[in-house]
This record gives C-alpha cells, structure tokens and sequence, in this order.
C-alpha cells in the first residue's frame, strides 16, 4: 500500500531512541523527510546518523521538548529547511512509577507538563501550517494506559488521560480542515524504559511494528481516521 508520504515533512519528537525512534524511522522508510528532535546529543546524532544511512533527509536538533518553547523551535526549524511541515508526531518520555495515592504536586505537574502540555504545544505551533495546506496529520504517542489505568504507572494515567480528553476534543473542531489528530497507545514493547519498568519480557512488542502503525496513522489512506485512541498492545486489552 502506498501511504502518500513520499515527500512530506514530518517532525517526530523524543525520537531519539524508543516509540519515537521506531516512528521516525517508519515515516522515513515511506519516503517522507523528517525532522527529530532529543535531550540527548549523542544518541540523537546515532539515530540521525541511521536514518540518513536508510537515503532519507534528516534534521536533528537537540532540545527538551517539556519547554515552553521547544515546540515552536521544532516547527520553525522544519520550515526553515524544508518550506513545509506535513505530520506531527507528538512524544515525550514517560514519568516514574508509582501508585496513585503516593504521587505529590511536583511529580504530577512534571507528568502533565510532558505527557499532555507538550503534545498541546507542538500540535498548537504546527497547525497554522497544516490549515494553510489543508493537509495535515497530527499523531500523539500515549500509552494504553489511556484506555486502561495501569496502577503503577499512576502519573501516566493522569497526564495520558487528559491528552486523550484533549485529543478527542481537539480532533472534532478539525473536521473539515484535512487535518486529523489521533492518539497512537502502545502497550509493552521492548524498549528501554519498559526494560527499566521491568516490562519487557517475553512477548513485548517490537517497536518497529509500533512506528509503522503510527505511519498509517499520519498516512493519505487514514485521512478518515480521526479522533482514535488506538491501542497497539498485542490484544492486552
């Protein structure tokens, strides 16, 4: 299937390892030129480095995607070089462990500043552009704790949900406009931080399946997809 990204821009964040590397590298293999961003020079240099190798244009810039203005750096860093901006992907590192009756303000309002505040941000600093064109898919990566509380994962379900609550809202005022918003909610796949979780056993999912669904979502055949929480969890649910 061709999914109509050959030439298209996508700006994928927190891309420098994990979901958002496996995204980044999927958009490209489609033929689209991306634009990646991490805290991390070094592995985002690596993971730039892979994607240039595969023949795609890439653009990295490291930056922390929970500042205010990150953003609206990304977005202009892409017009800069490349005159356009085609897909978003919204992603940002998920918070600690924890149960829900020992988080404290800090802890929560560092959840939401980057798993709800950031996705909002970037969607914000984007869509002038994709109204422009009246062309645009915008893909946040949440987490299947959207559809399901996880107990440990307490500040996920908190920042997560309100991302979904926002994306569902946000998603119908777009119709019409040829820009649609999705949500992209893995479960377990076998990445560092779930590593770290100690979730990445046996039977965690590949995160290169997980980036090639999130290209179908940002693709020219799921232009009637819109509003979706789709849950990529190996049927946990």
């Amino acid at each position: 299937m061709d999914l109509g990204l050959e030439g298209r821009v996508a700006v994928v964040a927190a891309a420098s390892r994990g979901l958002g590397k496996a995204s980044a590298e999927a958009l490209a293999a489609e033929g689209a030129r991306v634009v990646i961003c991490a805290r991390g020079a070094d592995a985002l240099e690596r993971t730039a480095q892979g994607i240039a190798a595969s023949g795609a244009e890439v653009l990295a810039l490291v930056c922390d995607v929970t500042a205010p203005d990150a953003p609206g750096r990304l977005v202009d860093a892409a017009i800069g070089r490349f005159g356009r901006i085609d897909v978003v992907v919204a992603n940002s590192g998920g918070p600690p462990s924890g149960r829900a009756l020992d988080v404290d303000d800090a802890s929560v309002v560092a959840a939401v500043e980057a798993n709800l505040l950031a996705s909002v941000r970037l969607t914000r600093a984007a869509l002038p552009h994709l109204r422009a064109a009246r062309w645009g898919r915008i893909c946040c990566i949440a987490s299947a704790s959207v559809l399901r509380p996880i107990p440990e994962l307490a500040l996920s379900n908190i920042a997560r949900t309100g991302l979904w609550a926002w994306a569902r809202t946000a998603a119908a005022d777009l119709r019409g406009t040829g820009v649609t918003l999705n949500l992209a909610c893995p479960g377990t796949h076998a990445t560092d931080r779930m590593r770290e979780l100690g979730r990445a056993g046996e039977g965690a999912g590949d995160p290169a399946d997980f980036g090639r669904v999130v290209a179908f979502l940002c693709s020219e055949p799921a232009g009637y997809l819109n509003g979706a929480a789709v849950a990529v969890d190996g049927g946990a649910l």
